[in-house]
């Protein structure tokens, strides 16, 4: 009976801890998201993304043999693919750090043809020891700063003054207590791809066998201001084998960098940002790169990318449970530093420059938002082109769309 006993004992006393420690290590699962209508109008037909939501800029003038502007056709659309949900997890300890995690996704889909179907949209692990942290999977791209971005009610976020997109990275942020940080990221492409010869792919990066680079410096001297500055430096390969058959491995280089600032006093949020960037395409900017020398034999070409500038600016006002909000962007086709003879690839290439201003005002009753945006959009498109890559005799397009959505937070 006392062997019994004894034996009972050490079998059931060190299950019962490993439980208990089990359960102190058991990972919290928390879930959240929003439902999301999206219905708008625009004046005149629209280049973007999944049936008119996703608003980059307006269609150029195009003329029938009467002298009318095909474009020129009002249109409508009512969406509810933003709709979101995120299933968030945290409570593990690995490596000294705490770990925590994301898995978020929306039904706006990859393109077109599977419009409403469910798509990835953050999926990372995040390691935090004390003033270090290490994310490795899919986030924000490094020139989206989470801290400063417009607040617009459009899911378009300013773009293309603002770059957006998320990529799987690995991403690496030390903290120097609570007035700086130091961000190092590593990134490469999915779902925000360049644009060339093959089409949109991601191909072009992974060729080059270099991942992007990135690095930032975020500084908050005081609790109302935030302002940082980054760069990055991303190089593709276009094509692998020339039309005549012969092997390239022919790169396109290029840098960015962004500025931006954030005051934040009481009710009032400002948000400043600069960009700058060469073949930034990938970001749904403006931009791309064109060919610049092709050999007469071979056919294997020399590039040199498009230099693309822009710049944005939000106010934002809170009174009670009312927000006012007006956004203004600017951006413009810079050209190449080289000579371009051959094909031009991009986003937006024919446009010389373009802005936006837009208006907004948004009621949160609880878990139920409503807000009504007014967005006025001038491209101005050019014809022809100089040697630089730049459009040159200009028409301008515009378009004014008013949206009104609705949210159901939970």
């Amino acid at each position: 009976m006392k062997k019994t006993l004894f034996l009972l004992i050490v079998i059931i006393v060190p299950a019962i801890v490993f439980s208990q420690d089990d359960n102190k290590n058991k990972p919290k699962v928390t879930i959240n998201g929003f439902i999301k209508n999206d219905m708008f109008w625009d004046t005149r037909q629209t280049v973007a993304a999944r049936e008119g939501h996703f608003l980059l800029f307006p269609q150029p003038i195009s003329e029938d043999p009467d002298g009318n502007d095909i474009n020129a056709v009002p249109n409508f659309n009512f969406l509810s693919l933003q709709s979101r949900i995120s299933v968030n997890i945290k409570g593990t300890k690995a490596l000294n750090a705490d770990v925590s995690g994301k898995i978020e996704g929306d039904f706006f889909a990859q393109k077109a043809d599977n419009i409403n179907l469910f798509r990835l949209r953050h999926a990372y692990i995040k390691l935090n020891w004390t003033s270090t942290e290490l994310l490795l999977g899919q986030y924000w791209i490094p020139m989206f700063v989470t801290d400063c971005f417009p607040g617009t009610i459009s899911f378009n976020t300013g773009v293309p003054f603002q770059p957006f997109g998320r990529n799987p990275q690995i991403r690496i942020t030390q903290k120097f207590g609570t007035v700086a940080k130091v961000i190092a990221i590593a990134n490469s492409q999915r779902d925000y791809t360049n644009r060339g010869i093959a089409g949109v792919t991601g191909s072009y990066l992974r060729n080059s066998a270099i991942p992007e680079l990135s690095g930032q410096l975020h500084l908050k001297p005081f609790k109302v201001l935030l302002f940082g500055v980054g760069g990055s430096y991303k190089q593709i390969v276009p094509e692998i084998q020339t039309l005549t058959g012969y092997a390239t491995n022919e790169t396109v280089a290029g840098y960015n960098a962004i500025a931006f600032m954030k005051i934040q006093a009481s009710a009032l949020t400002i948000k400043l940002e600069g960009v700058y960037g060469q073949n930034i395409p990938d970001v749904l900017s403006l931009g791309g790169f064109g060919v610049s020398t092709v050999d007469s034999v071979s056919g294997k070409k020399t590039y040199t990318p498009l230099n693309t500038a822009s710049a944005w600016a939000d106010v934002s006002l809170k009174i009670n449970k009312l927000e006012l909000g007006v956004f203004g962007g600017y951006t413009m086709n810079m050209g190449a530093n080289e000579d371009i003879i051959g094909e031009i690839y991009g986003l937006g290439t024919n446009i010389e420059s373009m802005y936006r201003v837009s208006s907004r005002i948004a009621v949160k009753l609880n878990k139920v938002k409503f807000a009504l945006e007014g967005e006025y959009t001038v491209a101005n498109y050019g014809s022809t082109k100089d040697n630089k890559g730049i459009p040159t005799t200009l028409t301008e397009a515009n378009n004014f769309r008013v949206l009104f959505a609705s949210y159901y937070i939970f």
